[in-house]
């Protein structure tokens, strides 16, 4: 059962730089371990749906620095990689990526599966905004992205999944929410029950959505 969440940014800046940011997220760490759980699980979008081991290593030297944790060949996706770094000494229990094209439905079940691993489960999710939020954005602006942007933050704020599951992927995928997959994980993990939530920074100084917030039950 899902009794802890923890929502981070996926951009590399958060190690590389943005000491504030990255400060929030360690905060929002700090809160999944004093929940006590089981099993820690990261959830991050990438290319394709995959489950790997809590000491996978992954690195960011394709993207230039070269950062890496965990043990042996670096395998793990862009998101799961930040949030190794973030997590420091303290590998998790499993890593989960999403595919940023899964639908609703799909992200939903695995969420659900993931929350019903024995006992008590925490998550780190690993998810962006959406990067339109501005003319130098990365993604082209649009008006929409911040009413769908204070949607997602309102969502983290509040504890309640319901805005989460009710995102739509093609607005997502138009708005470049590249957090959309994971965020319905962390939706479907919920079960439609309401948790303390918590939103602990909510910025864009690129154009592009970076929240930090936490759930507890």
């Amino acid at each position: 059962m899902l009794v802890a969440a923890a929502v981070c940014p996926l951009t590399p800046l958060v190690v590389l730089g943005m000491p504030d940011l990255r400060s929030a997220c360690h905060t929002a760490i700090a809160t999944l371990r004093d929940a006590r759980p089981d099993a820690l699980i990261v959830v991050g979008g990438a290319p394709a749906t995959g489950a790997y081991d809590g000491d996978a290593a992954g690195s960011l030297r394709p993207w230039g620095p070269d950062l890496a944790a965990g043990r042996g060949e670096p395998v793990l996706p862009l998101s799961l990689t930040v949030a190794r770094l973030l997590l420091g000494e303290h590998a998790p229990d499993s890593f989960q990526s999403v595919a940023w094209d899964a639908p609703g439905e799909d992200c939903a079940k695995l969420g659900a599966r993931l929350a019903e691993r024995a006992g008590r489960v925490a998550l780190l999710v690993m998810a962006d905004g959406s990067a339109c939020l501005s003319p130098k954005a990365p993604g082209r602006y649009d008006e929409a992205a911040g009413p769908c942007n204070d949607r997602i933050a309102q969502a983290i704020d509040g504890g309640g999944p319901a805005p989460l599951a009710a995102l739509d992927p093609e607005e997502a995928d138009r708005l470049w929410v590249s957090g959309r997959a994971a965020f319905q994980v962390l939706a479907g993990a919920a079960d439609g029950r309401e948790f303390a939530g918590r939103l602990l920074m909510a910025t864009a100084p690129y154009g592009v959505g970076y929240l930090v917030g936490t759930w507890t039950a």
